[in-house]
């Protein structure tokens, strides 16, 4: 995925209008559009997201992508960033970027980037969960108005608590606190609303993707390893064999 060096101005999150070129192992029709059309709409340095993503695939070659842009206010300051997640046969390739004014009048920035390589083989769950307007008068033709994907792979886990009640609202007794463990790694929410139907479409689309090769290399995997002669262990053997995950 190589590119021609800027001709002009110094690309900035605005400027949208720099041509990127191409790259033919990212184009698969099954979504709306190519890995660097998503990148060149994103806007967020297109082509240092691009070469980055490009140097962290290693040679891959890109089965279903997932590129999301995240803006939020802080306190006066207007902050965005993208997570691009890119597919492969054998790798889920994560790549996190946002930057950072080191000066009030916004001259001087640096990005931050992050890239992580997780083996298919090693994600333990993939998570659609839908939000439908209107529910009672639903039709097979409603679009879905919001969806969160969750996928987990290293056993990292969330932990929401609050203050626990009894369901009498006159009671003033101190009942504790409750809360739900839920397993994962990374975390997006794409809306229609915010980001287009098309967008919710393609992150069902990567979603299904993921989950037909996690579930192929899964069971590639298990069926190895039951054909695979046991070896005698001692008595640390179990203990030895766990495999500590870190993200």
């Amino acid at each position: 995925m190589s590119f021609q060096p800027p001709a002009s101005a110094p690309e900035t999150p605005g400027n949208e209008n720099q041509a990127v070129r191409q790259h033919s192992s990212h184009n698969h029709g099954a979504q709306g559009q190519s890995l660097e059309d998503a990148l060149q709409k994103a806007g967020f340095y297109p082509r240092l997201v691009s070469d980055v993503v490009d140097d962290a695939l290693d040679g891959r070659d890109c089965v279903a992508h997932l590129v999301h842009l995240e803006t939020h206010f802080d306190r006066a300051e207007v902050r965005r960033h993208i997570t691009v997640l890119v597919l492969t046969a054998d790798m889920l390739v994560i790549t996190h970027v946002d930057d950072q004014q080191l000066d009030e009048a916004g001259e001087q920035t640096v990005a931050q980037i992050s890239t992580e390589s997780v083996p298919v083989a090693q994600i333990r769950s993939v998570v659609l969960s839908y939000m439908y307007a209107q529910p009672q008068n639903y039709k097979p033709s409603d679009p879905v108005r919001e969806l969160t994907l969750s996928i987990a792979w290293s056993g990292g886990q969330r932990l929401d608590m609050g203050p626990a009640s009894c369901g009498d609202p006159q009671c003033e007794a101190d009942h504790g606190y409750t809360g739900t463990i839920a397993q994962e790694d990374i975390v997006l929410r794409i809306s229609a609303e915010a980001d287009g139907l098309q967008a919710v479409q393609d992150a069902k689309l990567f979603a299904r993707a993921l989950r037909a090769v996690n579930t192929g290399s899964a069971a590639a995997v298990s069926h190895a390893q039951s054909m695979a002669p046991r070896p005698r262990s001692g008595v640390f053997g179990n203990r030895l064999s766990r495999g500590h995950q870190q993200r």
